[in-house]
């Protein structure tokens, strides 16, 4: 588990001294593996069950009643994705066969900034798109995507503070935050997988950085450390998962790892017959954010390895990449 820390936040409540221990540890994992869990948080557990239950409920429906919320076309953002619609290893340029998932998808309710194309106000800015049952589920939703946007602020002040910045610095690029969350479902396996297919292939994340809750004892979820072994990260619901995206990775100069991650399928077909379920907040910096070499990470010559890339622009291109037609 050294791979995969458990941070406490709890203490950082209680004095400074606890919350200058908590951003070193933070710091720590950011460098070592981009990953890291959390307790404390303070969110409370009945909201994450509400949306956990909600969205089972969901997947539990006949493939009809959720295809009449499925996205309209390849590449639209929100609303349901069936079976093997997205292969993830696209994203870094790596064939593969689909990936075994489906899932449903949610985004801000935010206008859409002047001056961005049709096509880019399409891709981010669209309309959520709600089933009718349960009858819950959009409420149980909105309200898990306030409390998740809230925390992953939170956090954004501890990794400036982490990265011996001003607490709040990153609050200029999170104004109006272009973040999702997403339900993946990982249905039990009812036929081999094809060589090479996995229920989500490797990939990084393409934002600043990823909030994960999952359940106990059927993860898969997997991340390549430095020594490149595939090491699983176990921790579940109430503890939060937390990684970073290639957004942190660019603006720390690669000090900080957006770090290659999959879900593996089980070994054994008694693992292969229970599906799995995850619950997974992306936040995104605003859509014209402009993410270029922090001033605290440059090299010693000054120099950065990464060019400047818009955040909307970045997280269009990325997830385009992964979806099938």
């Amino acid at each position: 588990m050294h791979d995969v820390p458990l941070i406490d936040l709890q203490p950082q409540f209680d004095n400074t001294a606890a919350e200058a221990e908590i951003v070193e540890q933070i710091a720590q994992a950011c460098e070592r593996s981009g990953f890291f869990a959390v307790r404390g948080h303070g969110i409370p557990e009945k909201i994450i069950e509400h949306c956990w239950q909600s969205s089972h409920a969901f997947f539990s429906l006949s493939e009809e009643e959720k295809l009449k919320i499925k996205m309209p076309f390849a590449g639209y953002p929100y609303g349901f994705a069936a079976m093997e619609a997205e292969t993830l290893s696209l994203s870094r340029g790596e064939h593969a066969p689909p990936d075994l998932k489906e899932n449903f998808s949610a985004g801000p309710r935010a206008i859409a900034p002047v001056g961005i194309s049709a096509d880019e106000a399409l891709f981010v800015f669209s309309e959520n798109q709600w089933p009718q049952y349960p009858e819950d589920f959009q409420q149980a939703w909105e309200t898990c995507y306030e409390v998740m946007s809230l925390f992953s602020a939170r956090l954004m002040k501890l990794f400036a503070l982490a990265l011996k910045l001003p607490q709040n610095y990153f609050d200029d690029f999170l104004q109006q935050p272009i973040s999702a969350l997403r339900a993946n479902h990982y249905p039990a396996l009812n036929k081999a997988p094809l060589p090479g297919q996995l229920r989500a292939g490797a990939h990084s994340d393409y934002g600043s950085l990823t909030l994960l809750f999952q359940q106990e004892g059927l993860s898969g979820l997997e991340i390549l450390n430095r020594h490149k072994e595939w090491i699983p990260v176990t921790p579940c619901k109430p503890d939060i998962i937390v990684n970073l995206g290639d957004l942190m990775e660019r603006w720390t100069n690669g000090r900080w790892v957006s770090t290659l991650h999959r879900v593996n399928i089980p070994e054994s077909k008694t693992a292969q017959n229970q599906a799995r379920m995850s619950l997974a907040f992306f936040q995104q910096p605003d859509w014209d954010a402009k993410i270029e070499c922090l001033p605290t990470c440059v090299d010693d010559d000054g120099t950065a390895k990464y060019p400047l890339v818009t955040s909307g622009r970045h997280l269009m291109e990325r997830f385009q990449s992964t979806v099938l037609n």
